[in-house]
């Protein structure tokens, strides 16, 4: 384990909180997944996991207090849709311009649909954060459905994107980086990556096809009803 750093003070890491947390809640409307609960869950998690590896976790705390700021940007939109709105709060919470590229590149490095086997220690530890709150038992449950109002996409749309960029990174062994995080949640991701290859083959059938647009027809009939 590498000796641990300590980059950003802790004044500029509670401007960014405080900033982010105003954010998350003026945008409550657009961030019905990616809200305040996701931000402090994968900041939190994340620097257990920086503690643990040995990277830097003030670095990492920063990167996961903004690594979403692209959904207020853009709906269903990669990490760089943000780059814009994410250096100008760090700027003005105080954090220098480089290690501001830098958490930048590292929530690029982070992202599911693109990360590879060998990212950052920083990256890593964001990653497993960020990875955890998607399988967590819970969140299929609870925050499905605010995935797809969020984003515009339907549940066919999200079982696709879930398994296509989910799977191969699971087979290939490094879904999670930290050995006690798969040795802790493994099985949990796997569930979670089996339930949705489920939905995924459920959605191609005639009869579960006829379900859904029965349920949404009540739906919409329940909406002016309950406006």
């Amino acid at each position: 384990m590498r000796a641990r750093k300590n980059t950003i003070p802790a004044k500029a890491i509670d401007a960014v909180e405080h900033r982010v947390r105003q954010l998350c809640w003026r945008y409550a409307d657009k961030l019905q997944f990616h809200g305040w609960h996701h931000v402090s869950f994968v900041r939190a998690k994340a620097a257990g996991f920086a503690e643990h590896n040995g990277a830097d976790r003030t670095v990492v705390e920063v990167a996961a207090l903004v690594h979403d700021v692209n959904y207020i940007v853009l709906r269903n939109s990669p990490a760089a849709a943000g780059r814009d709105l994410r250096l100008g709060i760090l700027r003005e919470c105080g954090v220098g311009e480089t290690v501001a590229r830098r958490i930048d590149e590292i929530i690029d490095e982070a992202e599911m649909a693109t990360r590879g086997r060998h990212i950052s220690l920083e990256a890593q530890a964001l990653s497993d954060a960020d990875t955890l709150f998607k399988a967590l038992p819970v969140t299929p449950v609870v925050l499905a459905h605010r995935y797809l109002r969020e984003n515009g996409l339907s549940l066919r749309e999200l079982a696709h994107k879930i398994v296509g960029e989910q799977r191969d990174v699971h087979d290939s062994g490094y879904y999670f980086y930290n050995p006690k995080a798969a040795e802790t949640y493994s099985r949990w991701a796997l569930a979670n990556l089996q339930l949705w290859q489920c939905i995924k083959e459920a959605v191609d059938d005639p009869n579960v096809v006829e379900l859904l647009d029965a349920v949404h027809a009540v739906d919409l009939e329940a909406e002016p009803a309950a406006s």
